[in-house]
């Protein structure tokens, strides 16, 4: 049974809906500012966390996910999927490798189906995957000030995306790719769960102050880092996101989904891409994932996270068709959206324009037979 965090029933916390975390402690906009410019403390607590301890862990995970795994050195951490036998993304790791376990923590909820394929991919091997949610707990410093902040409470603090450090009394401190717009230093501490709170009091003693899980979802937006199951939906492939860089390893084979991965990604553009959306902010609700992106009456894209910016406004994720322009004129919910001018589609490379020309030739061919 999943418990309310402890953070999240002090006085001025308000609990975000449908989670055990707080949404935010009085004024979102303010702990915004407070990781792009300071430190913050976030409570990510709800994330499901899986330990996988055996000899045989690395080479079996590297098999199973889309990440090259099998001499990932101790201290360090990645980001992996699990894919279905099509490449659509079924699940999201973000891993530590620490002390003979691997650790992985993966999007509220999804925890126990994760341990249920792993489980069903053991066999003979020396795995033992758990899901221990009940005794681990995520919290994550974010801001320029974090280094400062792990400074003063006496913790290590990685140097560079990824590295991991053992934490006194058990669980670790992981750096992670800075949020916002590239300056927010991003920290993740995995603790046990009866010590979050005396973890949280000890960095706020440090200089670090309470900020919301809306918070951190705005600076995540921002830095276009998606979320399974809110920015993807059954049919994302890993070509579509950001992740074809970060959870992906383009030249490792043998994998379930990979044939997707290649194939998508020698032959040309994915059918989406990921962007960040600007809307006009009439509506005061935010649409919910999922929400269509029209142009005109046609449907060009789906919205995943949405959120009201400190600085940029009203901005979404969301996943739209190649064939929309940068200018195209777009609404989401009854407001007016536009895409982000950095998030124009790339162009083909020549090796690739010429190999998708072969590919169309070849169909032509045949269907003229």
């Amino acid at each position: 049974m999943t418990t309310t965090s402890p953070l999240a029933t002090r006085p001025g916390a308000v609990l975000a809906e449908g989670t055990t975390v707080a949404a935010h402690h009085g004024d979102p906009l303010r702990e915004q500012r407070l990781l792009a410019e300071g430190a913050g403390l976030v409570d990510r607590s709800d994330r499901d966390v899986l330990a996988i301890p055996g000899a045989d862990r690395l080479t079996w995970l590297h098999s199973l996910t889309s990440q090259h795994l099998e001499r990932l050195a101790d201290g360090t951490g990645t980001e992996a999927l699990v894919l279905s036998p099509n490449g659509h993304v079924e699940h999201h790791l973000v891993l530590a490798e620490l002390g003979g376990t691997t650790w992985a923590d993966v999007e509220p909820g999804t925890g126990t189906a994760l341990q249920t394929f792993l489980d069903r991919m053991r066999f003979l091997l020396r795995v033992e995957p758990a899901r221990v949610t009940a005794d681990w707990a995520l919290l994550s410093l974010v801001g320029p000030r974090v280094p400062e902040v792990l400074a003063a409470a006496g913790l290590p603090a990685p140097d560079a995306p990824y590295a991991v450090t053992a934490l006194p009394g058990g669980g670790f401190v992981r750096r992670m790719p800075p949020l916002g717009d590239g300056r927010a230093t991003a920290v993740d501490l995995l603790v046990p769960r009866a010590d979050v709170a005396a973890r949280a009091d000890a960095l706020i003693a440090a200089g670090a102050a309470s900020a919301g899980l809306d918070a951190y979802e705005a600076l995540r937006v921002e830095a276009r880092r998606p979320r399974l199951g809110v920015d993807t939906d059954h049919r994302t492939i890993p070509n579509e996101l950001p992740w074809l860089t970060g959870a992906v390893h383009l030249e490792k084979g043998c994998y379930r989904g990979q044939e997707t991965v290649a194939r998508v990604h020698n032959l040309g553009r994915p059918p989406r891409r990921l962007v960040l959306l600007h809307l006009d902010g009439v509506s005061e609700d935010l649409s919910a994932p999922g929400t269509p992106v029209l142009n005109g009456a046609r449907e060009v894209g789906r919205t995943g996270t949405v959120v009201r910016h400190h600085e940029l406004g009203v901005v979404a994720l969301a996943l739209v068709k190649q064939s929309v322009a940068p200018d195209a004129d777009l609404t989401v919910g009854g407001s007016r959206a536009s895409v982000d001018p950095d998030d124009a589609p790339s162009a083909l490379d020549d090796t690739r324009a010429a190999a998708r020309d072969r590919v169309r030739a070849v169909r032509s061919a045949t269907i003229g037979r």
